[in-house]
């Protein structure tokens, strides 16, 4: 089995194993293991050790989950140990505490082997039943050699991969696929790059294959200059441009003066009396021209915001307040770019494209609804922007902040809160925040656009908090919507708008929904519609209980 199995790996396989007391037993030279292992295994926490159970370490710069928050939940009671190498540290995606392995790599061939030096079961570890386990198998399994590329660069299966991710002018993998074509893989035949096919990952978020620009033994070389052959050398064109502008200004300021000339001399001006004293204003003049000219200007001098407040007045706009963690903002912006497009097609609404917003700074008062994807990672607000938020929301503006932890939370810490819920606390803990409730059943935003019954994202499961509205017993039962006076301020989920929205430029969807139902991405987008039509017309949807009692009079 060994032999099959290590040409399959060879050829671009990713094995990913784990330990238990059969590879705690087995040989030292065992071919299928990244690292040298020590023989047996080591216990923490037990009746005859001294040793406490290891929670797990930072993640390194060089591994997957480089990014994931650290989870403190999780102890280790058994692994087995890695030897001490030169190279281990390269080989590591993952420690404990004390700085022993938990995960460690090697690359074989054009395959690679994967080891987690705990068991897959929760005997020696509870990281396997943890929502974090999951994460971490599924980056994973993100470098696994999806496209069925071999260890020589050819194709061991024919198949046709769409463009996950491609190379920009920069270098940087981006989401934006253009015009790019499907790739079509051939057996025995080598992909290469061209116009319909450029550089970069093709598959999908499960698996997907890289196709390089240059072939793997490829060598760059300098261009000397110096030497003859088939290049040239020329300046460029922009160069030797240059503006007619003030020697046509010199021109008309020429031809104004001769003009005035010819009509001073036949106004007789040009006797002798005359001629000193209209010389004498003609050089005040000039001199006045040149010397009391006021100095060059342009309109974006005083307010460099103007023209971009004035373009984005035009039309209503999507906003996203920028994290800045890179993959959290291009996610928001992938999403509101998705529920743009769903808004233009469903609707007589037409958004312009979504704006990120950094709200230190940026005008906040030309968004009806902000999206405030929330990360435990990234930096804390300040105070003033805290503060811009709160007077945003006083002044009739609302902010939907977006945990994203409905499904993370299986791995939360012990008293049930995730560390993005944490932070949204520390940052709601600076806001003047009315009493929330959940959707009611009658709530304006169940009806605004389409009939709802819950608001799901990415996931489903959390509940869409909003302003509690008053005490059902002060209002009429029969009320079918409570009216309320304007619109609820804040907004707050778990399921991960912007994960379910989020569509590249052909409008694929980049991230699955959990589970996997393209009903439950088509009820996200229709929430987005609900909420959308709420922060523009209100409780314009509960009035309509009167229509009968209209009608009914207009009939009269």
């Amino acid at each position: 089995t060994y032999p099959l199995l290590a040409k399959w790996i060879d050829n671009g396989g990713t094995l990913i194993r784990f330990a238990g007391p059969l590879l705690a037993a087995a040989p030292a030279d065992d071919p299928l293991v990244p690292v040298t292992l020590r023989q047996g295994e080591r216990a923490l926490g037990g009746a005859l050790s001294w040793s406490e159970p290891q929670p797990l370490a930072d993640y390194p710069g060089n591994s997957p989950f480089a990014g994931m928050a650290r989870p403190t939940d999780i102890l280790v009671k058994r692994q087995v140990l890695a030897e001490p190498t030169a190279d281990l540290a390269e080989r590591t995606w993952a420690n404990l505490a004390d700085g022993t392995p938990l995960v460690t790599t090697a690359t074989r061939g054009a395959g690679r082997i994967v080891l987690f030096h705990v068991s897959a079961e929760a005997t020696w570890s509870n990281l396997p039943i943890s929502g974090h386990f999951v994460e971490m198998l599924r980056r994973s399994v993100q470098l696994s050699r999806g496209g069925g590329i071999a260890s020589d660069g050819k194709a061991v299966k024919a198949q046709t991969l769409p463009p996950y991710r491609l190379l920009n002018a920069d270098g940087v993998l981006v989401a934006e696929t253009g015009n790019a074509r499907p790739l079509d893989i051939v057996p025995g035949k080598a992909p290469a790059a061209t116009a319909d096919n450029p550089p970069g990952l093709y598959g999908s978020e499960d698996g997907f294959t890289a196709l390089n620009l240059l072939p793997r033994d490829a060598e760059l070389k300098r261009i000397d200059m110096t030497t003859a052959g088939p290049h040239t050398s020329e300046r460029l064109a922009g160069a030797e441009s240059w503006s007619l502008k003030p020697a046509l200004m010199t021109l008309a300021l020429l031809l104004l003066l001769a003009d005035a000339l010819i009509v001073l001399f036949m106004g007789g001006v040009f006797s002798r009396a005359r001629m000193a004293r209209a010389t004498s204003a003609i050089i005040i003049v000039l001199a006045g021209t040149f010397f009391l000219a006021p100095p060059q200007a342009f309109a974006d001098d005083a307010r460099p915001d103007d023209q971009r407040i004035l373009e984005r007045l035009d039309t209503t706009h999507l906003a996203y307040v920028v994290t800045g963690e890179e993959e959290v903002d291009r996610l928001s912006e992938d999403g509101l770019r998705g529920l743009t497009d769903f808004l233009t097609y469903r609707t007589t609404l037409e958004p312009g494209a979504p704006v990120g917003l950094d709200i230190s700074k940026d005008e906040l008062s030309l968004y009806p609804i902000i999206y405030w994807p929330i990360s435990a990672s990234a930096p804390m607000p300040s105070p003033q922007a805290v503060s811009r938020i709160d007077a945003y929301m006083r002044a009739g503006g609302t902010v939907l902040f977006d945990t994203r932890d409905q499904f993370s939370s299986l791995g939360s810490s012990s008293n049930g809160t995730s560390a993005n819920t944490e932070r949204l606390q520390a940052i709601l803990g600076n806001l003047d925040i009315p009493p929330l409730e959940p959707v009611p059943a009658d709530h304006v935003l169940t009806k605004a656009f389409y009939l709802l019954t819950n608001f799901p994202g990415r996931y489903t499961g959390s509940p869409l908090w909003i302003e509690s509205q008053l005490d059902s017993r002060e209002e009429p039962s029969n009320r079918p919507a409570r009216p309320g006076d304007g619109v609820t301020p804040i907004i707050i989920t778990g399921n991960d708008f912007a994960g379910a929205w989020a569509v590249d430029s052909n409008g694929v969807a980049l991230l699955p929904t959990v589970p996997p139902d393209e009903m439950q991405r088509e009820y996200a987008f229709r929430s987005g519609v609900n909420i959308m039509m709420y922060m523009l017309t209100g409780n314009y949807k509960a009035d309509q209980v009167h229509v009968p009692a209209l009608l009914e009079r207009l009939g009269q």
